[in-house]
């Protein structure tokens, strides 16, 4: 197995999701245990592949850390975390099956950790939630993992410009034409929801800036 990338942040990484997999399944690893560190470390591979630019390491310490500051909001906030780790662990630019794989690979990995069907169940189901971000307002984990995952358009202008650009490079294998429409149409879809947010941190927060940026760069493709 490849040695995996060295990154600022993988050793803290490790003992978040150590931390989680002991609470998602009520017991502390012990020798009869999978050990968690293995799974991490795979985990942790597939995000540092070399086809990522956003969707990277530091998307996913990004997204937990969202999660934690929402953790109030959700009804079982270990399991919106297993989520995060596993909702792009699966990530090929060109493919449309990306979160139906690695909703599998969550089950896959959790059922051989010992977390139980039901909660294995719920994980898979909040993975495939980030297709298209659309939880409803009584599903309390499903709204922490979507604003979650969506905060990152809220961010400040320079590194929403470094975002946009990010998964422009993921997509470099489309031609200008086809991904300006492409994505053009995505960021109409957005702006057209009526709330971008659920929880009512992310509307507080990150609404109105998520849609000035959205706006901004959908100028920008229609003046290219």
């Amino acid at each position: 197995m490849p040695a995996l990338p060295p990154h600022p942040a993988h050793d803290d990484l490790r003992r978040r999701w150590a931390a989680t997999v002991a609470a998602a399944t009520g017991r502390t690893p012990d020798a009869s245990s999978p050990a968690p560190d293995r799974y991490a470390d795979e985990l942790l591979r597939r995000w540092t592949e070399p086809q990522r630019r956003y969707h990277t390491t530091d998307h996913l310490a990004a997204v937990l850390d969202r999660v934690d500051a929402l953790a109030e909001y959700a009804d079982d906030v270990h399991l919106v975390r297993l989520a995060a780790w596993f909702h792009d662990a699966v990530y090929l630019p060109q493919r449309s099956t990306n979160e139906e794989r690695s909703a599998r690979l969550a089950e896959r990995t959790l059922t051989e950790l010992g977390v139980d069907r039901e909660r294995t169940e719920e994980v898979s189901r909040l993975v495939l939630l980030t297709r298209d971000h659309t939880a409803r307002d009584d599903d309390a984990n499903g709204t922490v993992l979507c604003d979650a995952d969506l905060a990152i358009l809220a961010s400040p202008a320079d590194a929403y410009a470094r975002y946009a650009a990010a998964v422009r490079e993921e997509y470099g294998f489309v031609p200008d034409d086809v991904y300006r429409a492409g994505r053009s149409d995505v960021l109409r879809r957005l702006l057209g929801l009526p709330r971008l947010f659920r929880t009512p941190y992310g509307q507080r927060h990150w609404e109105g800036a998520s849609r000035r940026n959205m706006a901004g760069e959908l100028e920008r493709l229609q003046r290219a």
